[in-house]
């Protein structure tokens, strides 16, 4: 069984972690993921986004969470918490990403509940996002019990350049009723 660790990065971590979050990334672009970019898509292409990241973690307006199976990352999400002042409640989860290599391995579970406990720690309690309509994410999210909102075709482009529609989503992290 591997040794599976889940952790959230701090801005110095998420530095280090690049060139594994790039490898990340482009594997899975490679295998369809419509996640922001077209094919082709190496790692190195994927080096500027994810210093961006690291320079969102540094001002504190994102969270990175990564899971790693024997010390190797292979896992991450996002929590952009640098909302408007009117959204200090709210949380946008981005990119759950895992190297195919690691799929099936309970890996996106820990990190969406990773991902809940850290949105809790910052007084977020209403999350969103949007996936790939037909992905099998969006099946993932159903089952991790986030609630369906709605579906805007053509919203983006696969990465073979298809367009592709986007399925919104939202999770209440508190009990009905409650602000």
């Amino acid at each position: 069984m591997p040794k599976i660790t889940v952790r959230t990065l701090t801005a110095s971590e998420t530095a280090t972690a690049i060139p594994a979050l790039a490898d990340i990334l482009s594997d899975c672009v490679e295998g369809g993921a419509s996640v922001g970019f077209l094919l082709p898509y190496t790692a190195a292409d994927a080096l500027p986004y994810w210093r961006g990241v690291a320079a969102a973690v540094a001002e504190t307006s994102s969270v990175l969470i990564t899971a790693d199976v024997d010390g190797t990352v292979l896992g991450t999400v996002q929590l952009g918490i640098g909302t408007m002042p009117n959204q200090p409640h709210r949380a946008d989860l981005k990119k759950l990403l895992v190297h195919r290599k690691a799929r099936g391995l309970g890996l996106s579970r820990l990190l969406m509940d990773a991902a809940e406990d850290e949105a809790i720690r910052h007084g977020r309690h209403i999350l969103v996002l949007d996936t790939a309509t037909g992905s099998p994410a969006e099946a993932i999210y159903e089952r991790f019990g986030w609630q369906r909102v709605g579906v805007i075709p053509q919203y983006a482009m696969m990465p073979d350049g298809s367009y592709c529609g986007s399925t919104f989503f939202y999770k209440s992290l508190t009990p009905a009723g409650e602000p």
